[in-house]
This record gives C-alpha cells, structure tokens and sequence, in this order.
C-alpha cells in the first residue's frame, strides 16, 4: 500500500521524467488574501481591455471549484530559455520562438496524468497551462518554488525567471513543500527602470493596461493608441525587457524541449520579409506558433505601429 510520500516521490518522479525541472506540492486550499488582491487590481482597471481576467472569479481563488474534493495544488515549471541568440532588430518574445508551449505542456501533463493514475489508481485531477482560471504564481509560491517578483514574474534563485508554469490539481493527499519565504528583489529596481511604458509599479503591481505585451498579444482594436508611439522598441510581439535585465536571470540556461526549438522564420525573417508575408504564408508558417495569437491581422498592425 502507498503512503503519502511514496505518492509525492512518485509525483515528483513522473514530474521530472517528462521534463519539468521543477516541481513544487501546496495544500489546496482557498487564497483569500489572492482573492482581495486580485479583486483591488481588477477594480483599478489595470486588466485593460482583458476582459477574461473578470470571469469565473471564485474558480480563480478555490481549486476545489476546479477540481472537485481538491486536496494538492502540484506546480511543474518548465524552461524556455533558448539555446539560440536573437539577432539585432528581433522583436518576439523567447517564449513564442517554437511551437505553441499550451499545446506541448499539456500533452506532457496528459500522460503524466495518465502514468500516475496507473501507479497510484484513479484520481480526480485537472491539469492546467496558463488558459484556465488558476493563479499558478501564487501556487508556485506556496510550492516552495520562488518568489514573486517586482516585474510580477515567478523567479526561482537558481535557475531566474524564463519558464512556463502549469499546475495539477488533485483530489490526493501528499506531502507538501514549504513555502517560498523570502524576497530577493531587495532594493533592486531594474525592471521597473528599464519597463518602456512605465508599466511596473513600485508596489509590485503590474498595470497589465500599460504592457506591451497587452498592446501587441491581448489589444485587438484596428489601432494602437498614439501616445504609445516610440515607447517599443523592436517588440512586435510581447516583450522580455523586465526579465532581460533581471539579475536573477544571469542563471538562466538553454531548455531542453524539442518543442520550443525556434521556427526559423521566427529567427531569420528580416522586417521586409514580415512586410511582403502574405496572409496565406503567415497561417502555414506560423500555424503551431504562439505568434497565431494575434493573427495575421495583428502582426501586421504592430509592424506599422514600429514603423510610425
């Protein structure tokens, strides 16, 4: 018969063979200082145009709402830090150089799911990747994994902040981790310095309004308001700025996901090339790409915003 910790071995055993490089296990339970803090953000408009950021509020604050009898919160984290360089004028995100990190990470969490089903018995679980009413920074957190920091990314010590995180939640009982006490932002303050738009602010309150990555990625008005202009940079599809310039991130090394291998275009097309893209060719390249996000429609308005 199983025991608690043979079960959280074995979690963290599958966590690993199907390449997570972190795993962390909270007690489920509701996050009621989440719940205040989130409601305060949303109140202030700082969502913007995300409208979703509104929905399903109390699924958002109480796993079990998710999973039904939830007892453990597991967090997997994964690395996109890419192996390859940008090259100057480049302006995607490193987390959208390869294919789609939804549709990678949940097939992994499907199968592993399914292994441990076999191993412990059936289970009510639910995985999740960054499309779900989850907080998965704060679980991440209570996992014991990292803090959160004043950019308002997840960021371990040893490795910094370049991963995706995705959460199971399940109706098991396991052993759970410590959380992650301390802050080591310190007085630091590069993030909020180097953000183009202003928008960190001090209080680790992320105006999610004020974002390039909104602007380019969740923004889909025919424009991009005026005053914004000159304030991008190169960024024609999200931004790492905050955690380009994080300390922490001078620890980060190269992934080792088949999957977030860069398409090449990603990393060879010139502006013209992206100018004379025909829709057509935009939906074969880029099909399995974070990139089909903002649709050809969208990569095309951003380019003529760069272009003033």
């Amino acid at each position: 018969m199983f025991s608690t910790e043979k079960y959280t071995a074995l979690v963290k055993s599958k966590a690993q063979a199907f390449g997570f490089d972190y795993c962390g296990i909270a007690q489920a339970r509701q996050l009621d200082e989440d719940a205040r803090r989130l409601e305060a953000w949303l109140n202030k408009g700082l969502h913007g145009k995300m409208q979703y950021m509104e929905n399903y509020f109390d699924l958002r604050i109480d796993p079990s709402k998710l999973v039904p009898g939830a007892k453990s919160v597991i967090t997997l984290l994964k690395n996109y830090y890419p192996h390859e360089q940008a090259p100057e004028g480049h302006g995607i995100s490193k987390y959208a150089w390869g294919q789609d990190y939804h549709t990678v990470i949940k097939q992994h969490l499907k199968n592993m799911i399914t292994e441990l089903q076999e191993d412990i018995g059936q289970f009510n679980g639910r995985g999740f990747v960054d499309s779900a009413p989850v907080l998965e920074r704060t679980w991440a957190q209570r996992s014991g994994l990292g803090w959160i920091g004043k950019n308002g990314n997840l960021i371990t010590k040893g490795s910094g902040s370049f991963f995706f995180i995705a959460t199971l939640i399940v109706d098991v009982d396991l052993a759970y981790d410590d959380p992650f006490a301390k802050d080591y932002c310190g007085s630091c303050r590069r993030c909020i310095d180097a953000c183009p738009t202003q928008a960190i602010l001090p209080d680790k309150t992320i105006n999610g309004s004020q974002c390039i990555s909104y602007f380019t990625i969740e923004l889909k008005d025919e424009l991009i308001p005026g005053e914004m202009q000159g304030k991008f940079g190169n960024w024609m599809f999200g931004c790492d700025t905050c955690q380009d310039v994080c300390p922490w991130n001078r620890f980060s090394k190269p992934h080792a996901e088949q999957g977030f291998t860069p398409i090449p275009e990603v990393l060879n097309f010139t502006s013209k090339d992206w100018e004379v893209l025909s829709e057509e060719a935009f939906r074969k390249i880029f099909k399995h790409s974070p990139l089909s996000r903002s649709k050809y429609k969208g990569i095309q308005r951003n380019l003529k915003f760069l272009q003033g």
